[in-house]
C-alpha cells in the first residue's frame, strides 16, 4: 500500500489516459469502474461515476476549471513543458510558462483535467552541486 489519491471521472478512459500521459504515472490495473496508476510511491485510482449521475453531469467543451474545489491534485513530473505539452492532446491544459513560479528545489505550474478538476505539476531543478 502506498499513499495515493481518488478522483471520479464521468469519461474514465479520457481520464485515466490524461493522467498516465501528463503525470507519467503508470497503469497498474484497469477493471470496468476504475483504473489504478502508480509510481513514485504514488497511486491514483480514477474511478468511474455511476451512469444515472454521469448522465447530470455537464461538462464544456474546453473544459471550465473547478476553482471552487477546496482540493488540488499535485503531481512531481519530469519536464513542465512536456506536460504541458501533452495536456491539449489528452483533453486537459497547463498554464502558460509565464505562469509558473518556483518552489525551493523546483518549478510549479497549475492546469486542469478534461473534466476540469484543478491539477499542478512541479518539475524538481536539479542543482548544480555547487
Amino acid at each position: 500500500m502506498q499513499p495515493g489519491a481518488v478522483v471520479y471521472a464521468k469519461d474514465l478512459d479520457k481520464l485515466s489516459a490524461f493522467y498516465a500521459a501528463v503525470t507519467e504515472l503508470a497503469v497498474l490495473s484497469v477493471q470496468p469502474d476504475h483504473v489504478v496508476l502508480g509510481g513514485g510511491g504514488f497511486e491514483l485510482v480514477v474511478v468511474a461515476i455511476p451512469a444515472h449521475i454521469a448522465r447530470s453531469i455537464d461538462i464544456a467543451n474546453p473544459p471550465l476549471r473547478r476553482e471552487e474545489t477546496p482540493i488540488k491534485l499535485i503531481f512531481v513530473v519530469r519536464s513542465i513543458a512536456v506536460a504541458r505539452s501533452l495536456a491539449p492532446i489528452h483533453g486537459g491544459e497547463l498554464d502558460p510558462p509565464e505562469s509558473e513560479w518556483a518552489l525551493p528545489g523546483g518549478r510549479v505550474c497549475d492546469g486542469h483535467d478534461p473534466e476540469g478538476n484543478v491539477i499542478q505539476v512541479r518539475e524538481r531543478i536539479q542543482s548544480s552541486g555547487n
